[in-house]
């Protein structure tokens, strides 16, 4: 097989995740302190992938270029390819054409997170050859996803893949794609082929059922670890959840009568006083803790303040600020430069200046 090039999606508008993304991409919005859109490209290096292109949406494309550069802090050459509206997965493809050429290539959903890298993937495809592999995962709500359909099995192998629907408001199976494809270039003729779908996209999988009915060789491959789409807050937060867990303690920052517990990273530069941080968690470069507790499964972006606080489970975003709270935050995403802090203004109210799709709970 001749070189195989990674194509990674990065545009799209992130509606799920607003009002962060109304100032950020939503591949940017970190997970465990590092940009999401950056686990997919480390994961194409780490396969041997030497070239990857990187769709982009006019809105964001220059804060993504910005963010990764030419790509050889990551050991590999980028290419950013952009597409001027997000019309489907099978018209990116299109956009791309020019960029991949011949070559059979990766595509890589830019806010996806998948445990263990593709390197296996890659190197099943590389010896089978088929022409599309496709990753697949048990969902329990299978009608917000792309779903296949599979021949019955034989001896415990994975069957044949049959059908794919996008999205099915009558699921035939709980069996999802996962946001990483593996194609020839003979996607390029299947997605010339389609037509655009109810909701006016190119899609995917009307592609690779034009393999499929045409007899190309689509093989299923059934993913054992984690798989998130981190279109939503509650997926963010759990990928963050899923990223901490395979943490290894390191405490390059300054500590004055504080502890850390467990597998907790201070990066350098931060400043811990008379805190607790109970890990998993990181804190970020510059970050400065007073007198706060911050449980499991929090990611403290750099330069952010934590002062007479408490935050659990939740990830703050460069330079947010959460300070003088009479109980603990939990369960949140701050954007960045936020500040979250109790007044002490008479009258005393909550005070809010709140995007679009925003959840607020106070007890």
């Amino acid at each position: 097989m001749q070189q195989l090039k990674g194509l990674i999606l990065s545009g799209g508008k992130g509606t799920r995740l607003r009002p962060i993304t109304h100032t950020s991409a939503k591949q940017l919005v970190p997970v465990a302190n590092k940009p999401v859109l950056f686990y997919g490209i480390e994961a194409m290096a780490a396969a041997g992938i030497e070239e990857v292109g990187i769709i982009i949406a006019p809105e964001t494309g220059a804060e993504i270029e910005e963010a990764a550069g030419d790509g050889s802090r990551f050991g590999v050459k980028i290419t950013y390819v952009p597409q001027e509206a997000p019309l489907g997965l099978a018209h990116a493809v299109l956009t791309a054409e020019p960029f991949l050429g011949e070559d059979p290539f990766v595509m890589y959903l830019g806010d996806n997170l998948l445990q263990g890298g593709i390197s296996d993937l890659v190197g099943a495809f590389r010896e089978h050859a088929p022409d599309a592999l496709i990753l697949l995962t048990p969902v329990a709500d299978p009608e917000n996803y792309g779903v296949a359909e599979l021949a019955p099995s034989e001896r415990g192998s994975v069957g044949r893949v049959l059908r794919l629907v996008e999205k099915p408001p009558e699921p035939v199976s709980d069996l999802a794609l996962v946001g990483v494809y593996m194609f020839t270039a003979a996607i390029h003729d299947a997605a010339r082929a389609i037509e655009p779908s109810a909701r006016g996209e190119l899609e995917i999988t009307d592609a690779i059922q034009y393999l499929v009915d045409g007899g190309r060789r689509v093989e299923p491959h059934i993913v054992r670890g984690w798989w998130k789409d981190t279109g939503r807050l509650e997926d963010m937060l759990e990928a963050n959840r899923l990223i901490l867990d395979n943490l290894t303690e390191r405490v390059d920052g300054e500590l004055v009568e504080s502890q850390v517990d467990g597998r907790v990273v201070v990066e350098s530069g931060a400043y811990l006083e008379r805190s607790t941080v109970r890990g998993p968690a990181v804190i970020g470069a510059g970050a400065r803790l007073i007198d706060a507790y911050i449980g499991p499964y929090t990611s403290v972006g750099e330069d952010c303040v934590i002062r007479d606080a408490e935050v659990e489970h939740s990830i703050l975003l460069a330079g947010s600020s959460v300070c003088d709270l009479d109980g603990r935050m939990e369960s949140s995403l701050l954007g960045r430069n936020v500040t979250v802090r109790r007044s002490e203004r008479q009258p005393r109210a909550f005070r809010f200046m709140v995007g679009d799709n925003s959840d607020i709970s106070i007890l």
